[in-house]
């Protein structure tokens, strides 16, 4: 569903719950997780639907995931650093 307009400049390696992903150093960590096809951040608490980003500019809340061992931390406001561990409440 997403694709990079341009070719990767600059790449760092994230891991998301333990996984390795290879992004893009200028993303945010929302637009990278969804560059890498992780769309499900966290699950609805009534009816675990799946959720993530939805405006990606820190309005509606929809991307928080756990980084760096950091709660509720919002993806589309976090820059991706080399290294940087991610956990989906999936």
């Amino acid at each position: 569903m997403f694709r990079k307009l341009h070719p990767l400049r600059s790449t760092l390696t994230i891991f998301v719950d333990d996984n390795p992903f290879v992004v893009d150093a200028a993303d945010t960590v929302a637009a990278a997780l969804l560059g890498a096809g992780v769309t499900r951040f966290h699950s609805s608490a009534v009816t675990n639907a799946p959720r993530g980003p939805y405006c990606m500019i820190g309005v509606c809340f929809e991307c928080l995931l756990e980084i760096d061992g950091q709660p509720d931390r919002q993806a589309c406001q976090t820059q991706v650093r080399e290294g940087m561990r991610i956990r989906t409440a999936v």
